[in-house]
């Protein structure tokens, strides 16, 4: 029973069967990143670079569809928490809509603009690196609408609590991913074109497993083809009303991860080794926050929309301890087997000294602050308390990871290490801000519905 005296909706063990697949979703999806750009190395050097270009705008995307499909999920989830299916599953379908349309126009307008969007965000290249990146390009391009409706399925299973499906799915497809560029540019030779076609018919695949299986009326959330046709603009502006905030954060977070980046390469080669090998490392040591706090929208928003706002406590404090526990545990795995992954990089003894001091330090702060900074702000946003978040988002990104990396690192001279240090000051300042919202309370005067 929670203190509010409510049937508990989510016992622990529904907790474990949210959760695990999130983490084990999320684990393939950073290990299959990591193989498929051992295997694009085969190109080489330029095809490496173009991809990494290209996928660092196919994030941007990725990010404003999970933030559309969260503001979906957040409007769902409260209006099953108040016993209202009809409603909840006309915000399902609402939400395939949004995220599919928006996402035919984000596709419609890169073609339109293919010959200048790669020039005018990453400016002058090496012109080998630039054919690869407009190759890639004419190919994933094609697969944003699929990929924005299984981001908007993924958010509906996970609504429902059921984030097993979603898993199974995102694991085929990174199979079919790893297995189109083994055949593609192994077997057919077809380089960069080949490894954008992966992409392409992966994310088609998944986009239509996930259709088929919503389309089951034995599921809480189901939609109908038939339904696909149908605006609800009522609904849509509540989805709006989480998704645009979170995805103007998200948009600005990597504004700001690029700026920063741009202050990275005046460090030198070691320097942007070293932060490329520990970027790809240090992801690892969040992994399970970023899975859990998916699941996060699904657990809160059901106890918002049932107005139980004790129960919601209840379920924050919970998730924050298992979050907390999951960050020492990958920490130690990851700070044990260290000197190994080093030796499989190959990298020079001042490299990997920089990339051994960025994952410590990133692994000490990931454990402490981490699920402080990035957990509240999800349990806000489920509550419908979105623009918050948003604006603390903005502020600490330009005011400490930006301002401040430029301050540590060029006048304290701190160099690379400036720059994270910079970003520990963000997650700080953040902890504390949210910490501070959460404690007043003023995150509980938000209604979506």
């Amino acid at each position: 029973m929670s203190e509010s005296g409510n049937q508990l909706p989510f016992s622990n063990q529904d907790l474990s069967r949210l959760f695990l697949p999130l983490v084990v979703e999320q684990f393939l999806e950073f290990s299959v990143g990591l193989i498929s750009s051992i295997m694009v190395a085969s190109v080489g050097e330029a095809a490496v670079s173009g991809v990494s270009l290209v996928d660092f705008i196919m994030m941007l995307m990725i990010n404003i569809f999970t933030a559309l499909a969260t503001g979906g999920a957040v409007v769902a989830g409260q209006y099953l928490g108040r016993k209202d299916s009809g409603s909840a599953q006309k915000t399902a379908v609402q939400l395939i809509l949004l995220n599919g349309f928006v996402a035919i126009l984000v596709m419609l307008f890169l073609y339109a603009i293919k010959g200048y969007v790669l020039h005018w965000i990453f400016g002058r290249v090496d012109e080998n690196v630039m054919e690869h990146a407009r190759t890639y390009l004419l190919y994933v391009a094609a697969s944003i609408p699929f990929m924005a409706v299984y981001i908007a399925g993924a958010a509906i299973f996970r609504t429902m609590g059921n984030s097993l499906v979603s898993m199974k799915v995102a694991a085929f497809m990174n199979v079919v991913n790893i297995a189109g560029c083994a055949l593609f540019l192994f077997g057919l030779h077809w380089g960069t074109a080949g490894v954008g076609l992966a992409a392409l018919v992966s994310r088609a695949i998944a986009a239509i497993l996930i259709l088929g299986l919503l389309t089951n009326a034995k599921l809480a959330l189901h939609i109908g083809i038939g339904t696909l046709w149908s605006w609800d603009w009522s609904t849509i502006r509540k989805i709006l009303g989480i998704g645009v905030p979170f995805g103007l954060e998200n948009s600005v977070f990597y504004l700001g991860r690029l700026l920063v980046l741009s202050l990275v390469a005046t460090f030198g080669t070691a320097a942007i080794a070293a932060n490329a090998v520990g970027g790809t490392i240090v992801m690892f040591q969040v992994l399970p926050g970023m899975a859990i706090n998916l699941g996060v929208t699904a657990v809160i928003s059901r106890c918002v929309g049932c107005n139980d706002f004790t129960l919601a406590k209840f379920y924050h404090k919970k998730i924050l301890r298992i979050i907390f526990l999951a960050q020492i545990a990958m920490n130690l795995v990851i700070w044990a087997l260290l000197p190994w992954i080093l030796r499989l990089y190959g990298l020079s003894e001042l490299t990997a000294s920089l990339t051994r001091q960025i994952v410590f330090a990133h692994g000490i702060v990931s454990i402490l602050i981490w699920p402080i900074a990035y957990t509240l702000p999800v349990t806000f946003r489920a509550a419908g308390d979105a623009r918050y978040p948003m604006a603390v988002g903005i502020v600490t990104m330009f005011g400490c990871r930006v301002l401040m990396a430029h301050v540590l690192a060029s006048t304290f001279h701190l160099g690379l290490m400036g720059t994270w240090f910079a970003m520990f000051l963000d997650w700080i300042v953040r902890a504390v801000m949210f910490t501070v919202r959460y404690f007043n309370g003023r995150w509980m005067r938000y209604q979506v519905l």
